[in-house]
């Protein structure tokens, strides 16, 4: 496997305490040894990159990815999916098991994991079904999913409704060393809800999906945690008394963590318009005072992680009447440069990005990468904070165009990614 010498980046590590520039090297996959400028001989590599302008970031995470495969491939494939990831300067993704079959066997996860290999582009990790067929009944085989590769359950898209369900599901993914993911939703009060209720679902005169309905289901979970005292991560959060529940969770000692998704930070329910279904999905876009508290929230360390949550459609879905249209928004080329607008406003501060976007997603999961220490696996974005360019749907890897940020003018992107030390 060739050596790679990085020169002259600026290295930004939160988990070595590190923004400032740094030389990289890079062998056998792996973080060999990071100094100073001119620390290491340009001929101590079999190649070399001047990364003079750039930031160099531990490869980022994605916890939270559809990548459709298997089932709904004219959507998206494992293969397109880890592509777009790529181009948006993931080295890594966390899978969502509602696929068709679900996720919820053994042979499913490692058919996945066949498939990333197979792609040889950013690297994939399974979350695997909470319950079989994502029904909320009977839980999975936890350790056989474990074994198989999985890192998370999830029953992401449903609302496991019973407590007594839960409460398992919490026992068990811990002693079995899964994170469960919640999908926070009291599905009885949004059922039947197209975008957030008020003003906007009013002048549309569409049903309301209720502040309330994410609200509900975090404080009752958080109750859980409680009784069980076992971890629990929620997916998506959108709303002001969602983050504001978990923060007082945290204050408690409680472990619980969170993400939130880069739309609900830069859109709200007004930009749904004119019936926009790009701007449709679960949970929907929010109001001002919800959009606040979350970047709030993301700058004081409440918000464990940043999150696509990418869920691509094709226009068979979307280009339909808004109340028949799919939800959900792609997201894994347009997350980093939404991000890097927070930082340029400094709402964040670039380590703090990177806790968002690689360190946390890597501790969370207890999955390999998150540093660039040596010793850690040689997953890099190359980042250039200045580079404009204007997102357009035909430069998208990703098989679907469902993207509510098309047409946007950013500053900023990802522009090498390396996975294991190779280019992909």
């Amino acid at each position: 496997m060739t050596s790679l010498l990085i020169k002259n980046g600026r290295l930004i590590d939160p988990s070595q305490n590190i923004d400032a520039e740094r030389d990289l090297w890079l062998a056998g996959g792996r973080v060999k040894a990071v100094d100073r400028p001119g620390a290491f001989s340009s001929g101590s590599a079999e190649k070399n990159i001047d990364a003079q302008g750039l930031w160099v970031l531990p490869g980022l995470i994605d916890m939270h990815v559809h990548l459709r495969e298997p089932g709904h491939e004219y959507k998206e494939t494992v293969a397109s999916g880890l592509a777009a990831a790529a181009a948006g300067g993931f080295t890594a993704v966390l899978a969502m098991p509602n696929t068709s079959p679900p996720l919820d066997n053994a042979q499913e996860v490692a058919a996945l994991l066949e498939r990333g290999r197979a792609a040889a582009s950013a690297r994939v990790w399974p979350a695997a079904a909470m319950t079989r067929g994502r029904r909320g009944e009977d839980l999975t085989e936890y350790q056989d999913l474990k074994n198989a590769g999985a890192v998370a359950v999830t029953d992401d898209g449903s609302w496991v409704r019973n407590p007594k369900v839960l409460r398992r599901v919490l026992d068990y993914a811990a002693v079995c060393g899964l994170l469960p993911l919640c999908h926070a939703e009291d599905h009885d009060l949004a059922e039947g809800g197209a975008i957030h209720e008020g003003r906007v679902s009013t002048r549309l005169g569409l049903p309301g999906i209720p502040a309330q309905a994410e609200i509900n289901a975090v404080t009752r979970d958080i109750n859980m945690v409680e009784l069980s005292g076992r971890p629990l991560h929620f997916c998506h959060i959108s709303t002001r008394g969602a983050i504001e529940a978990i923060g007082s969770a945290k204050a408690k000692g409680l472990p619980v963590s969170c993400e939130t998704a880069p739309h609900y930070l830069f859109l709200t329910h007004e930009d749904v318009g004119d019936y926009d279904p790009n701007a449709k999905m679960n949970p929907p876009l929010r109001g001002e005072a919800d959009r606040d508290s979350l970047l709030a929230a993301l700058a004081d360390g409440t918000v464990d992680a940043l999150a696509t949550d990418h869920a691509p459609h094709s226009s068979l879905e979307k280009d339909v009447e808004f109340i028949d249209a799919a939800f959900g928004v792609i997201g894994l080329e347009s997350a980093l440069p939404l991000a890097l607008e927070l930082v340029r406003r400094r709402l964040i501060s670039p380590s703090r990005l990177v806790e968002l976007m690689s360190l946390n997603p890597a501790r969370l999961l207890n999955i390999p990468g998150g540093s660039l220490a040596p010793g850690q696996p040689a997953d890099l974005t190359l980042v250039d904070p200045n580079l404009a360019f204007t997102l357009r749907p035909e430069d998208s890897r990703s098989l679907s165009r469902n993207s509510p940020f098309w047409g946007r003018d950013f500053v900023g992107r990802a522009v090498k990614t390396l996975v294991g030390g190779r280019e992909v």
